[in-house]
């Protein structure tokens, strides 16, 4: 069967339960989905990486020598693109073995990224809403370590290997969650 965003909604609320965990899914859709856009990639087939990138989160314990690798068993029964389940076990370079080198691989462990870093910020002014967030404040927040200190830096910075300046990517990631900053709690 082949695999679409219903069913990968589905599987998502088998296999994670937290809800913020599933709210930095949706938010890593949208930013892949922005990417695509922006880079005339398959905006679907994007949009699924990051939606499922983090479907074994739960069931590895985010342990980081195996987190990404085992959500290709837990899609075995499903058609999947193969070039989506390569990004989704190279966002994890520490279980994969390897350094990412591909752009899809590059945009998902950027975008993916990012949200951490915007929902930090967002939650740190009084209204705690993402339509008070400013790119120029999430780059900012970047060169601030002690913020949001588990946020990877140097993988939100890989959106300059794909030719997006981390200016430009902190606007196209913020524009993207907003449609869906109610359904995410910002």
């Amino acid at each position: 069967m082949t695999i679409t965003r219903n069913i990968a909604l589905d599987l998502l609320h088998q296999y994670v339960k937290n809800e913020k965990m599933i709210f930095h899914c949706f938010a890593s859709e949208a930013v892949m989905r922005g990417l695509a856009r922006r880079l005339g990639e398959d905006e679907e087939k994007w949009g699924l990486a990051g939606l499922l990138h983090d479907l074994d989160v739960e069931t590895t314990n985010a342990e980081p020598a195996i987190h990404g690798t085992q959500t290709e068993v837990l899609l075995k029964e499903y058609d999947v693109d193969p070039d989506i389940l390569d990004a989704i076990r190279m966002h994890n370079e520490v279980s994969a073995g390897q350094e990412r080198n591909t752009k899809f691989q590059h945009a998902l462990a950027a975008g993916e990224t990012i949200t951490g870093l915007i929902f930090a910020t967002t939650y740190v002014y009084p209204d705690r809403k993402l339509t008070s967030v400013k790119p120029k404040s999430v780059v900012k927040r970047m060169k601030e370590k002690m913020f949001a200190a588990s946020v990877k830096r140097e993988n939100i910075l890989e959106c300059e290997k794909i030719g997006i300046p981390i200016e430009e990517f902190a606007e196209l990631a913020i524009t993207s969650m907003l449609p869906i900053a109610g359904s995410i709690g910002l």
